[in-house]
């Protein structure tokens, strides 16, 4: 079935645009040799001395990673979550000399708006993947026929299954006009967009930049942040925004320091310890998440952490490790 629905895009695109050809139906096809190897991994990690804070100010407590890299190790099955992907419908497409990635769900509702969905760091599509099935079919949900959105959900560049850039360069403002290339590639005239965390910053490039077929934007993270941050004739609600962010800046942005300045160097780390690369994510679950200090109250946050490290270990490891449907090699 989806294999047809895909083939049915891809015809649907061709009617649109005549450029439109240029996407092609993607499908993961991650070999068994290469969750071998993620396994092997796992069992082979060698763990730090335990922090000698009884707290997360140091970082992810070793007892809560124990916990975490057996269930991944022994329990969490990729396969599913490879499946509920290539069910969705995915594609990839060469824009501005690099292959993104994106998924594509049309509503059936006939006057259904086009919304353009941007995920962050540390994250991919699976961010949006609970919100697909409200947002394209709204009256299964509570909802309207007029509230339906046709989805389109892209993989970053470098994250995902986009391809990698090969040099610096593809900032924010690059990638809003990827995406809006993307949209006027797909037949959209007239859309809307949302993101968060680096998505935000590619969103209100996008509103910036005020492509026509535009309609709007939707952010959970505005961009407002000023050039220096004030400290005097503040209301209460500003102060503890101001606190906010001084604490992220003593406390919380070493990640975005050593990423922004020496990202080679945390990578090799990254690529090769599995174990590494989960808990440099999972302690963002803790802190950018409504987790009230324990990342294990969020819903499923085992099973999206570790999707999101599945799919950075088998990138790094093992490039060809997704296929196309036509059997072509795929970063």
């Amino acid at each position: 079935m989806a294999g047809e629905q895909s083939k049915q895009l891809v015809e649907l695109y061709a009617a649109l645009q005549p450029n439109a050809s240029l996407v092609t139906p993607f499908e993961i096809n991650v070999p068994q040799s290469a969750l071998d190897d993620l396994k092997r991994r796992l069992e082979m990690k060698r763990w730090p001395n335990r922090e000698t804070v009884s707290d997360w100010s140091q970082g992810v407590p070793l007892t809560r990673i124990l916990p975490l890299v057996d269930y991944w190790r022994t329990e969490y099955d990729w396969r599913r979550c490879q499946t509920m992907l290539n069910g969705l419908g995915q594609y990839r497409t060469e824009i501005d000399g690099l292959g993104i990635h994106f998924l594509h769900v049309r509503s059936r509702h006939q006057n259904a708006l086009p919304i353009l969905l941007s995920h962050g760091w540390p994250g991919s599509v699976l961010e949006f993947v609970k919100v697909i099935g409200p947002l394209t079919e709204p009256t299964g949900h509570g909802g309207n026929a007029e509230d339906a959105f046709h989805v389109v959900i892209p993989s970053l560049p470098g994250f995902g299954f986009s391809d990698q850039p090969a040099s610096t360069g593809w900032d924010m403002e690059r990638t809003a006009h990827a995406w809006v290339e993307l949209l006027r590639r797909l037949g959209y005239t007239h859309y809307a967009a949302q993101g968060g965390d680096w998505g935000a910053g590619i969103t209100t490039r996008m509103a910036q930049i005020a492509p026509e077929g535009l309609a709007g934007i939707h952010l959970n993270w505005p961009f407002v942040i000023p050039a220096h941050i004030p400290t005097e004739g503040l209301s209460a609600d500003e102060q503890a925004a101001v606190a906010s962010a001084n604490k992220f800046l003593g406390e919380g942005s070493g990640y975005f320091r050593q990423q922004a300045t020496r990202p080679q160097t945390i990578g090799y780390g990254l690529a090769d310890s599995a174990v590494g690369q989960l808990a440099w994510v999972y302690e963002k679950f803790r802190d950018w998440t409504d987790s009230h200090g324990d990342p294990e109250n969020v819903r499923r946050t085992r099973s999206s952490t570790t999707s999101c490290c599945t799919g950075c270990q088998m990138r790094q490891h093992h490039p060809h490790a997704f296929t196309g449907k036509t059997g072509a090699p795929s970063p």
